[in-house]
């Protein structure tokens, strides 16, 4: 058995296909030796443009247990501000990986870059491998329909509504994390009481339209159809809103709680209705193939 920490690195955001390869990979070759993710937070982006910086696929909280369930032992998470970001590649061999890490071998990416203005790359890592007395494994780029996986193609794919191409992309559906807040209560008005879900600022919001998925409030999962829009059909101004109705359940008070939204399927776009009768004629259909794609 090695001593030392296989380290692998990256922002990991989603944690997806290609994220899970760099992890698989970790495992195959540990040899007992523990396997460390180290990723940082906020984004590099969020330092370096805060206006361009991109929405997130995964909250932090979520990123860490799903590294964890994809065979990482423990997480290192790096504050990402102005210091780190001057740190000289050099230093963060020597301080990080080697100092606080211990490592022995280090997994990453073969675009992987690092250090102040990204002026590490695969060639001065290897470099400074020699000097201290660590591998560096360099891993080929997952690929599917002919393009790499990344986390921003999977956040565009998110963005257009396309949420079975990116459940695919992640090996599992996409994830909005919040609380449970009060809306306009007109859904409880007509037989359709929806979760409101507040506090997802930053987070990666699908399109406009509905949707099939589940619902998660403390240790209840339930099949549930999802909107998320501005409600055309009534009148007034109002900011776009992500609600799901819990299949068949009644009575809920979910008010305050802690909730998560998964997207399985796009059932169709947001339309407006004229008037009510239209509207809860569509929305039984949205529930009937809801129910069917959930529980299929």
């Amino acid at each position: 058995m090695s001593s030392g920490s296989v380290v692998v690195i990256g922002v990991f955001d989603g944690v997806h296909k290609g994220h899970q390869l760099l992890l698989n990979r970790a495992k195959e070759i540990a040899d007992g030796r523990s396997i460390i993710a180290l990723t940082f937070d906020p984004h590099p982006m969020q330092v370096f443009a805060p206006d361009r910086a991109p929405t997130m696929l995964t909250t932090l909280a979520d990123r860490v247990e799903l590294l964890k369930i994809h065979n990482a032992d423990q997480v290192a998470v790096l504050k990402f501000n102005e210091k780190f970001a001057a740190m000289s590649p050099e230093d963060f061999v020597k301080d990080v990986l080697v100092s606080q890490l211990s490592v022995s071998t280090v997994i990453v990416g073969k675009n992987f870059t690092y250090g102040h203005k990204a002026a590490g790359n695969i060639e001065s890592l290897i470099k400074d491998s020699l000097n201290f007395n660590f591998t560096v494994d360099v891993q080929e780029l997952k690929s599917e329909e002919s393009d790499v996986i990344s986390s921003s193609r999977i956040r565009k794919l998110v963005v257009e509504g396309k949420v079975e191409e990116a459940r695919t992309l992640l090996s599992r559906p996409h994830r909005l994390d919040g609380v449970v807040v009060h809306g306009e209560k007109r859904g409880r008005e007509i037989g359709y009481p929806t979760a409101n879900l507040g506090n997802i600022d930053g987070q990666t919001i699908p399109a406009d339209g509905v949707y099939a998925g589940w619902l998660t409030v403390g240790i209840n999962f339930w099949p549930a159809a999802i909107s998320i829009g501005t409600n055309p059909t009534f009148e007034g101004v109002r900011g776009r809103q992500v609600e799901a109705y819990a299949l068949d359940q009644e009575g809920l008070d979910l008010y305050d709680k802690n909730a998560s939204i998964e997207f399985g399927w796009r059932l169709r776009d947001t339309l407006k209705f004229d008037g009510l009768e239209p509207l809860l004629a569509q929305m039984k259909l949205d529930c009937d193939r809801a129910r069917a794609l959930t529980e299929g």
